[in-house]
């Protein structure tokens, strides 16, 4: 029986025998630290809150079955409270008006102004989250979750905590065209981001290795193009049912899908897959290597016939506001040739209806009001960048050496690349998205965001390998105030997440440098 099993096996007994859903196994590889042993407090919760005042020596334990009160005919927050009381083992919630003795209210309250804004109160005889909308009960009870032990009865730290997030749009995205992953697998890296507050998942649909969404009248993209994948093996993609599971899915935990379809390069699958959108009308091979800037779509009307069904079909299926086109390392076109294409998928975007996210290169093109900047260089200066957020133009900051969760930690790391990094966990932790961009106002920042890559990574154990402890990191940065931010706390608080990870059977790295608990 391998890892994973052994340890699902191990945290069903434990749901079963204690009615927790999360179990303290930790195991420490050669050559690191003695993990350390503590309570949890206020000061544990990741990632930090706006406020949180503890209430010292009081404490609340939630009770086997507790009972879990919404307001009266609110439909978000029974759905919230349904998915707490499936984590905790609680009664079917019910209607109720207010706090319940010895369980847990999840309360809509006008009062609390901010989409995902969440006030949090624990008394010695209850738990109250009060908020103006789903998404902020839903928050509330990540926040809770932090509170919870890891084991045993759940104890859990009086005191209250209001929060609200720094950013509006706090992202994750997981490339599944280098390597493809199945459904299973992307509604578990949605659960591990959702638990840190993410609300956005960027899924990266197609490149040259592989195509992986279903279009109607272009069948050869997945019956050919997704035949592959890195390294070669039997690729993959998902039908368009399996791409509103996957919606679906998300908006259970308050998380919006953008998806991309990179234009004009990274664009191989699609061209062996139709040999009209390549300029020479030859249809190259397969490919299954990680080299980039090779490929491009051709500037002309067979190009905008397709990209019009493609990204309309995405449209259709997407209820975001945003669809992603890509727009980097398209080295083989000319800058005239590169500007048309990105102008027109931006007009086509925009006449289905959503708004344009591209890799921060489409500054090349004339940006529609509506398009969004992805920003991933190293450099944190770049003219273009700086004429179209002075223009109004909002930017999201994945810059590589923070952000990209698939550099490797340091030279040992068994997976993972090195073009920007090692990254460690300090560097993903240790930046300000408000400052990084020289000459671009705070103001032009509309969140943040962790990109998994994967030439490297081709099972779920390598995407939490490189994703934890980072993603958590770079959550906080996206989420918790600058005036939060400090490395020698974060790390205790990260090293508190240990158990928890465990629980789940998660393959997290154990970098040297954070206390991990045991």
């Amino acid at each position: 029986m391998g890892r994973r099993a052994v340890l699902a096996l191990i945290a069903a007994v434990v749901i079963v025998a204690a009615g927790v859903g999360t179990w303290a196994l930790a195991t420490r590889p050669h050559g690191q630290p003695e993990p350390v042993r503590r309570v949890l407090t206020f000061a544990d919760v990741l990632p930090a809150p706006a406020e949180a005042v503890a209430a010292p020596g009081v404490t609340f334990t939630i009770p086997p079955g507790a009972t879990i009160v919404t307001s009266p005919d609110d439909p978000e927050a029974a759905r919230v409270a349904t998915y707490l009381a499936g984590l905790i083992g609680a009664a079917t919630p019910r209607p109720g008006s207010g706090p319940v003795e010895g369980g847990i209210a999840l309360l809509h309250d006008a009062a609390v102004t901010g989409d995902e804004a969440y006030e949090l109160e624990v008394d010695a005889h209850a738990v109250t989250i009060r908020a103006g909308s789903g998404a902020g009960l839903f928050r509330g009870v990540q926040t809770l979750r932090q509170l919870m032990p890891a084991s045993g009865p759940l104890v859990i730290p009086g005191g209250r905590i209001d929060d609200r997030p720094r950013y509006a749009y706090r992202g994750a995205m997981l490339d599944v065209a280098r390597h493809f992953f199945d459904v299973a697998a992307v509604e578990r890296f949605i659960d591990l981001a959702a638990m840190y507050k993410v609300n956005y998942l960027h899924l990266h649909l197609s490149d040259d290795q592989g195509w992986r969404i279903a279009v109607d009248g272009w069948p050869r993209l997945t019956e050919y193009g997704a035949t592959t994948q890195v390294g070669g093996g039997a690729g993959g993609f998902y039908t368009q049912d399996d791409y509103r599971a996957i919606i679906a899915y998300a908006a259970t935990r308050y998380m919006t899908v953008v998806p991309e379809i990179d234009l004009p390069g990274h664009t191989n699958a699609a061209l062996a897959s139709y040999a009209q959108l390549s300029c020479d009308g030859t249809a190259p091979p397969l490919f299954t290597g990680i080299a980039v800037g090779f490929s491009a779509l051709c500037p002309d009307d067979a190009t905008y016939s397709f990209l019009d069904d493609v990204l309309g079909e995405l449209a259709a299926l997407t209820p975001g506001p945003y669809l992603h086109i890509g727009g980097d390392e398209a080295s083989t076109l000319t800058a005239g040739d590169y500007a048309r294409i990105v102008d027109r998928a931006q007009q086509i975007v925009t006449a289905h209806g959503k708004a344009a996210v591209g890799w921060h290169d489409a500054a090349k093109a004339d940006l529609a009001s509506t398009t969004v900047l992805e920003y991933w260089s190293t450099n944190p200066y770049d003219e273009r960048v700086v004429a179209a957020a002075a223009s109004g133009t909002r930017v999201i900051l994945a810059p590589a050496n923070h952000a990209y969760l698939d550099q490797k930690y340091d030279q040992g790391t068994r997976i993972g690349l090195t073009w920007a990094g090692p990254t460690s966990v300090e560097e993903s932790y240790d930046w300000d998205p408000a400052t990084y961009l020289s000459r671009v106002d705070a103001s032009a920042v509309l969140g943040v965001e962790a990109p998994l890559w994967t030439e490297t990574v081709a099972t779920v154990d390598d995407i939490e390998y490189l994703a934890l402890p980072r993603l958590a990191a770079i959550a906080e940065v996206a989420w918790s105030p600058s005036t939060t931010h400090d490395w020698s706390t974060f790390r205790e608080r990260l090293g508190a997440q240990a158990p928890r990870w465990d629980a789940l059977g998660v393959d997290f790295a154990r970098v040297v440098g954070v206390p991990w608990v045991t």
